[in-house]
């Protein structure tokens, strides 16, 4: 996917410095609509004075709505932040992390993302299984069924499959697909690409999609089960010396 050129504007606005931005939602996973928003992710740096200081810190930065004709929805995280959230069970930031539709990276980044894999545990399974839940009972809720929460729930238990047995974040579903070759998902990836964000689908085939959500729920359990992941993480010390290392070069 080729960056859109607006994009740079807004990540070259942002308040405080960057270590990283990337593009997720719907354009990393494979199925944008022609009206999607872009969802931009990073980490920022505070100033030393905000991190030491008794002021409340920006921590989290929000922004959203149009701006240069585009949708954005920005999010990102102070460093210490962002660690603290590698070191849980967050698939979410792993996949913003290594996504490879990158708006601004640093040298810091690329290390970043060598830490990753000492993040992973087998536990990252239950964010993706709470995450398919949620999306699948939005789904069941609206009338006329949407084509989009419906491909959130099949994206997250492969990406979630995927990693418990391969250990590696894989978020989009094209490729995802490639393995697992499920006949219907190309249709529906279609429909939501060609069609309006808010695409639905016909009710015909609604018992098959809940046929698939409750295998492939059991098959993301019975690969938690039998993952080699570890059971912690093991990159916290390597992270904090790397918060460390930021934070006084900051100061230099």
């Amino acid at each position: 996917m080729t960056i859109e050129p607006r994009l740079y504007k807004q990540v070259d606005g942002h308040p405080y410095p960057l270590l990283f931005a990337t593009i997720s939602g719907a354009h990393l996973y494979g199925f944008p609509s022609p009206d999607s928003d872009f969802d931009l992710r990073g980490i920022h740096l505070l100033p030393l004075a905000d991190v030491v200081g008794l002021r409340e810190a920006e921590e989290t930065v929000e922004k959203s709505g149009i701006h240069d004709g585009l949708e954005i929805d920005l999010v990102t995280h102070d460093v210490k932040k962002f660690f603290l959230l590698m070191l849980k069970k967050n698939g979410y930031v792993l996949e913003q992390l290594l996504s490879p539709l990158v708006v601004q990276t640093t040298p810091e980044h690329e290390e970043v993302k060598s830490l990753a894999p000492a993040c992973i545990t087998r536990h990252h399974a239950h964010h993706y299984l709470g995450f398919a839940a949620t999306q699948w009972k939005l789904f069941q809720k609206e009338d006329p069924p949407r084509v989009k929460p419906l491909l959130y729930v099949y994206r997250v238990l492969l990406t979630g499959i995927h990693l418990m047995r391969t250990g590696e974040i894989e978020a989009n579903l094209v490729r995802l697909n490639e393995e697992a070759r499920l006949p219907y998902l190309p249709d529906l990836i279609a429909q939501k690409q060609e069609g309006p964000e808010k695409g639905t689908l016909s009710a015909t085939d609604l018992a098959l999609h809940q046929q698939e959500y409750e295998r492939l729920t059991w098959e993301l359990e019975e690969a938690r089960e039998r993952s080699q992941l570890p059971e912690q993480a093991t990159a916290k010390d390597a992270l904090n010396d790397l918060l460390v290392r930021i934070r006084l070069n900051q100061s230099s």
